[in-house]
């Protein structure tokens, strides 16, 4: 474990503390004791790695300016066998769903590379599945590029390999998962019935609001807009109309969306200049084709609030790893002041019956 992340404990461990205390009253803050937290079982579903080839040709998204961190966090994404084991087992975590980090085969320019790129890590990822299959499952990394590829690979991947699904690192070539183009591969999706996860990834432009301020790039701030943004332009395009079985996984928390579902709903029906049906408004939308991820967020609150606005059987538990810390990830749960119940639900059970794990 390096320093960074070992300091990340201390300092999350007193913030989370204070903060959950603040909101909630220290005698309450926690569901369970604060020195012996019981573990439960968890199912992650936003835990990353990569491969040499990958790193070599530049498509991981270094995320801090220090050498060392980046170091830690490359050598952690390329291994399989000892510390991400480790992690697990300290956390809790029985499976972990693993996927291709940021940018990944999004990140390629030529689409017929792409195309070789992603058979060739998916078939790297079943190996190492195949070697403990007990421990890890896998998301698909999909060739974007070419849309009829992407269907053909996703159903490779789903039927021959065991995949649960697939994860797609924000827009590929400036073209969002709304364009026309992807038709044919979302009603692939549909008739396979899996989920698909809308990670972040690189912005295809940089807009003025960013200019001057390289603290709001990346996962600080703009990956997060980008892929609220992302997620918006699925709801308002009429993709689930037209394919009303899709299932959509969000994580950090929903990307602020749980939070917003409110003025969505205001907004909207003011931009069109009359009350929608309730089922037409974008709430309603979020709320039936998306489901959330805890990754990256371990913070009570935002917890609180997404089960309320979500519903219990739409949140699921995740990391983020190695770009965050799975003890971390595990304590802030295990200790959330929630039922029993409900946390069985958001560690393990939600993604058992999304997953069909």
């Amino acid at each position: 474990m390096s320093s960074f992340l070992n300091a990340r404990r201390r300092a999350i461990g007193r913030r989370g503390f204070l903060a959950a205390g603040g909101a909630l009253g220290l005698s309450g803050a926690l569901g369970r004791s604060a020195g012996a937290v019981t573990r439960t079982r968890k199912i992650a579903l936003e835990e990353h790695f990569s491969t040499a080839d990958l790193e070599k040709r530049g498509y991981v998204a270094r995320p801090t300016q220090s050498d060392s961190v980046f170091a830690d966090i490359e050598r952690r994404l390329q291994d399989f066998d000892q510390l991400r084991l480790e992690t697990m087992d300290e956390a809790g975590i029985d499976v972990s769903v693993l996927s291709v980090t940021t940018p990944g085969i999004q990140g390629v320019a030529d689409a017929k590379m792409a195309v070789e790129l992603a058979r060739q890590v998916n078939d790297f990822l079943a190996g190492q599945i195949q070697r403990r299959p007990r421990r890890y499952a896998g998301f698909a990394a999909l060739p974007m590029q070419d849309p009829a590829a992407a269907a053909v690979e996703l159903e490779r991947a789903i039927r021959q390999l065991g995949f649960k699904g697939a994860l797609i690192n924000g827009q590929t070539g400036g073209h969002y998962l709304d364009d026309q183009r992807f038709l044919p591969f979302w009603e692939r999706v549909q008739d396979i019935d899996v989920p698909v996860y809308l990670h972040p990834g690189e912005l295809p432009d940089h807009p003025a609001l960013f200019a001057g301020r390289p603290e709001l790039n990346g996962p600080v701030w703009a990956w997060t807009t980008d892929s609220g943004g992302h997620a918006l332009r699925l709801v308002f395009s009429g993709l689930f109309k037209r394919f009303p079985r899709l299932k959509i996984i969000l994580g950090h928390m929903g990307e602020t969306l749980p939070y917003l579902l409110w003025r969505l709903d205001s907004r909207f029906d003011l931009q069109v200049g009359h009350a929608l049906p309730l089922e037409e408004q974008p709430s309603a939308i979020i709320k039936r084709h998306f489901v959330i991820t805890t990754s990256g967020v371990f913070d009570p609150g935002p917890l609180s609030y997404a089960i309320g606005a979500m519903g219990e059987d739409s949140v699921l538990f995740s990391v983020d790893y190695p770009y965050e810390d799975s003890k971390v990830a595990a304590d802030f749960i295990d200790s959330a002041s929630i039922s029993d119940a409900v946390r069985a639900q958001v560690c393990h059970g939600n993604a058992s019956r999304i997953l069909r794990l």
